[in-house]
């Protein structure tokens, strides 16, 4: 059950993030979870959306440098602890985190982290036969 996710980099410019957003908004996409992260001169821009392939399009045509990469969401425990025993599964076997966020879930108890692995298969697939709530494309875009 792994996710398109897309990547965006952007210069770090006053109004880019707007941009962005703007052109998803102009094109009825609503973004589902969202991450920024930045350096001194440019951003990655990691964005789940309902329409990936649309996005896509709509983003390259406005000649945005982008990627699609494929990543895990998963479904902790709401509560302290409940993404470190996700992590404890993880490191006990051998996958590396590369990064993760979260975002707001809208089932009760119940925090939704969007990861990606070093193998994301092998993570999916662990994670699955230790009871860790995975998410399709579906359940994340509702």
């Amino acid at each position: 059950m792994l996710i398109k996710q897309l990547s965006v980099f952007i210069e770090n410019k006053r109004g880019r993030l707007s941009t962005v957003t703007g052109l998803l908004r102009d094109h009825h996409i609503d973004i589902r979870a969202l991450s920024v992260a930045d350096t001194k001169d440019f951003g990655i821009v990691r964005l789940i959306v309902t329409d990936t392939d649309k996005a896509f399009e709509v983003l390259k045509d406005a000649n945005c440098m982008l990627k699609v990469s494929h990543v895990i969401g998963i479904g902790v425990a709401d509560q302290p602890g409940g993404l470190a025993t996700v992590m404890d599964m993880l490191r006990e076997g051998g996958i590396t985190v590369e990064y993760m966020y979260a975002y707001v879930s809208r089932i009760a108890d119940t925090a939704f982290v969007i990861l990606r692995a070093d193998d994301n298969q092998k993570a999916a697939e662990l994670l699955q036969a230790k009871g860790v709530q995975l998410l399709s494309s579906a359940d994340v875009c509702g």
